[in-house]
């Protein structure tokens, strides 16, 4: 990168690292299997045989109380018929209408699948079992203008187990930052063309790193599903907190569009061209032969693809459920992105969970919220 930047110093006017888009599931680890949930109807007292009514009762009440403060507040409360639609769109265009800066946009209410659990006849032991299954119920979109992280949402699976999604973006996060430091920039979309001063955007970007997940995932998880400790009664749960999808994006901003433009093609050729199923390995943080082969070990699906798109062209490198892309962002910025869904993969070096701090091993980097520092120097 540094021999890059070099070369084409002339024509390059900044550089910035950092997180995109990061999607955060909310799970009660305790609810999530047939077992907690036979545990849970044991520690209220509900028979099996009357379980139904129950789940629905409880999941009414999940619903009224997720919604009140949008009616206190006096918010939009929008079913959307088709969960295709795109609910971003619709809370930014409510965002923008109504002039909201900070706070609760709207809540859009969609019915989607999800995994949950229904009650079968077991004919063979003459009685009734819980199941997992996948089933659909409705769910319950909040969009936030956050006061540290833009327009972001949490969705709410209103249906035991009520799993929890949350959802933000780097970007609009350092956009409020910047404009809280008083620096001046161009932003389309998720993309920043222009920075006042890029080195200082970097460290406030990476001062994302150190935020404290579980406290501010719990606080949005309180907002969106307030009544959840008591709508258990005597059963204790608390959301887990894990990444469940993380990408990286590293923009790479030029002048003008022209003068990446006369570049672009020939990395894509280079991209597309010259890079083997090791290379990819690599770009990926996976290990090849000292000769350069493939691992005999090595199952996964390596493949590469080029999308010519109407703003431009994309190449994308995967390994597996992980992929690295590049592509040009809004004519004038390069992007690379790494996107991880499967953390397994990769080795840190970290103590055990709940070990002692000096003892450090190379481990699975773990999906839980403490590792997603760890994801930057992937």
């Amino acid at each position: 990168m540094k021999e890059f930047l070099l070369k084409h110093a002339a024509v390059v006017i900044g550089i910035l690292s950092g997180f995109d888009r990061v999607l955060f599931r909310g799970t009660l680890r305790n609810l999530c299997f047939a077992e907690g949930m036979a545990l849970y109807l044991n520690v209220n007292k509900v028979l099996l045989k009357e379980a139904g009514k129950h789940f629905d009762a409880v999941s009414e009440r999940i619903k009224a109380a997720s919604v009140r403060r949008a009616e206190e507040q006096k918010r939009p409360i929008i079913y959307m018929p088709s969960s295709g639609a795109n609910k971003a769109a619709k809370a930014l265009e409510i965002a923008q209408r109504d002039g909201i800066q900070e706070g609760l946009v709207c809540v859009l209410t969609c019915v989607e699948p999800c995994w949950s659990f229904q009650i079968e006849s077991n004919r063979e032991a003459k009685r009734l079992i819980l199941k997992r299954a996948l089933r659909k119920c409705l769910h319950h979109y909040h969009y936030w203008q956050h006061p540290q992280w833009g327009l972001m949402h949490a969705r709410l699976q209103t249906w035991f187990p009520f799993g929890m999604q949350v959802c933000l973006n780097g970007r609009e996060g350092l956009a409020k930052s910047l404009d809280l430091a008083g620096m001046r920039y161009e932003k389309r979309d998720n993309c920043f063309t222009w920075l006042e001063d890029a080195e200082r955007a970097q460290a406030l970007a990476d001062e994302q790193l150190k935020t404290n997940w579980s406290e501010l995932l719990d606080g949005l998880a309180l907002e969106a599903n307030p009544d959840l400790k008591e709508a258990l009664g005597k059963f204790s749960s608390a959301y887990y907190w894990s990444t469940h999808q993380s990408e990286w994006a590293t923009d790479v901003m030029f002048r003008s569009a022209e003068d990446l433009g006369r570049l672009y093609p020939a990395l894509v050729r280079h991209g597309i061209l010259t890079f083997s199923s090791p290379d990819v390995l690599r770009f990926l943080g996976q290990a090849v032969k000292i000769d350069g082969g493939i691992p005999k070990c090595e199952k996964r699906e390596v493949s590469s693809s080029f999308l010519r798109r109407a703003e431009g062209v994309r190449i994308k490198h995967r390994v597996g459920e992980n992929s690295v892309k590049m592509y040009d962002k809004q004519g004038s910025v390069l992007r690379t992105e790494t996107t991880l869904n499967d953390a397994s993969v990769f080795k840190v070096f970290r103590p055990k969970e709940g070990g002692p701090e000096d003892e450090k091993k190379w481990r699975p980097l773990r999906q839980g919220v403490a590792d997603l520092h760890r994801r930057a120097r992937m």
